[in-house]
C-alpha cells in the first residue's frame, strides 16, 4: 500500500498526517519541534511512504535536512502556489497537512527548490549583507532631513559619508539636534564596517562558478552582486524560460484581463525578493555608470516615473543574465 505524508510546519510544533492511495487517513499527530520525536512517529512507514511534503516556511532547514539524512524522499511545498480547496467548510492544521499529502499523491504539488545545505550559510550571509545595506539610506535620509529642517542647508550624501562626530558638533549649534544627527552617523558608520567585514568573509569562502563568471560582463554587476545572483538562482535549469526567470525576479507586471479589459491585479510581490533586490541594485549602478543605459532610463522615466524606469532596466538585466 502506497502512503504519502504531509507536514504542516509552525513556529513551535509540526502537524504530521499520513494518507494512503485512497486518501484515507492512516495517521495524524501534532508534535513539538524535536527531530527524534518526528522520526519515531514516521518509523512504522519506512517502505510504504512514497514521499513527505514539508511546507516552505522560514524555519524548514532543520526538518528537511533531518528527514533527508534519515532516508526519506522529501518535497518542499511552494506555499505561494498552493490553493486550498474552496468548497471545504472547516479547515485546521490537520486538514492543511492532509491537503499537502493529497497534492503529492495526485502528482500536482507545486514544489520549491531544496537549496544545497553546504551553500546555505554563505547565501544567508549575503542576505544579511543585503539587510544591512538596505538600512544605510534610512539613516542618511534622516540626517539630511534633520539638517534641512533645522539649518536650511542641503547636505549631500557624499558630504555626510565624510562627516565625523566632531564636525557635526561644530556644524550644528543645538546640542540635542547634534546628538540626533550623530546617532544616525554612528549607526551608518557601524553598518559600513559590518558590510565590509561580511564582504571579506564571503569573498574568502565562495567564488563565482565558471557558468556564472560572464555575469561580471553585465553593466552594474560586480563581484558581490554576481555572487548574490549565483547563490539565489541556484540551478538555472529550474527556470524553464527567460520569462519565468524574469517573473521570479519580480520584473514582470501582474494583471488579469478579460475581453481586453483589466479585471484586477495579481500578487505583484510573488517571486524571489532577494533576486529582485539584486537586479534593482544592478540597475541603479548601470544607470549611474553606463551612458547608453542612462539615456534609455531617462527616456523611460520621462514617459512614466523613475521607479518604473528602474524596474524596466532591472528587467532587461535579468533577461540578459539568464541568456548568458
Amino acid at each position: 500500500m502506497a502512503l504519502y505524508g504531509g507536514i504542516d510546519l509552525h513556529a513551535n510544533h509540526s502537524v504530521i498526517v499520513v494518507i494512503d492511495d485512497q486518501d484515507h487517513m492512516v495517521d495524524q499527530k501534532r508534535l513539538p519541534h524535536q527531530l527524534d520525536s518526528i522520526l519515531a512517529r514516521l518509523a512504522p512507514y519506512p517502505v510504504e511512504l512514497n514521499g513527505l511534503v514539508v511546507e516552505s516556511t522560514s524555519n524548514w532547514y532543520w526538518l528537511v535536512d533531518g528527514l533527508m539524512e534519515a532516508g526519506y524522499q522529501v518535497h518542499l511545498a511552494n506555499t505561494a502556489a498552493i490553493q486550498q480547496y474552496e468548497g471545504i467548510k472547516h479547515s485546521n492544521d490537520f486538514s492543511d497537512a492532509q491537503w499537502l499529502a493529497h497534492l503529492l499523491r495526485l502528482g500536482i504539488l507545486p514544489e520549491g527548490s531544496i537549496y544545497p545545505q553546504e551553500e546555505r550559510g554563505v547565501r544567508d550571509l549575503l542576505r544579511k549583507r543585503m539587510q544591512l545595506v538596505q538600512q544605510r539610506p534610512t539613516n542618511l535620509l534622516s540626517m539630511q532631513t534633520q539638517a534641512a529642517r533645522n539649518t536650511g542647508q542641503a547636505w549631500s550624501g557624499n558630504r555626510i559619508k565624510q562627516l565625523t562626530c566632531k564636525e557635526v558638533d561644530e556644524l550644528v549649534v543645538d546640542e540635542h539636534l547634534a546628538l540626533a544627527i550623530t546617532s544616525n552617523l554612528v549607526v551608518m558608520q557601524c553598518l559600513n564596517a559590518h558590510v565590509h567585514t561580511l564582504e571579506k568573509v564571503i569573498k574568502r569562502h565562495v567564488k563565482l562558478k565558471p557558468a556564472f563568471e560572464p555575469l561580471l560582463s553585465v553593466s552594474g554587476i560586480g563581484e558581490i552582486l554576481g555572487l548574490t545572483i549565483m547563490l539565489e538562482t541556484g540551478d538555472i535549469g529550474r527556470f524553464p524560460s527567460v520569462g519565468d526567470f524574469a517573473s521570479s525576479c519580480r520584473c514582470v507586471g501582474s494583471e488579469r484581463l478579460s475581453n481586453g479589459k483589466r479585471q484586477g491585479r495579481g500578487n505583484t510581490k510573488n517571486g524571489h525578493k532577494y533576486l529582485a533586490w539584486a537586479f534593482v541594485e544592478a540597475a541603479n549602478f548601470a544607470v549611474r555608470y553606463h551612458p547608453q543605459i542612462k539615456r534609455y532610463y531617462q527616456r523611460k522615466a520621462a514617459k512614466t516615473n523613475t521607479m518604473v524606469a528602474t524596474k524596466t532596466v532591472a528587467h532587461k538585466l535579468a533577461r540578459a543574465c539568464y541568456d548568458i
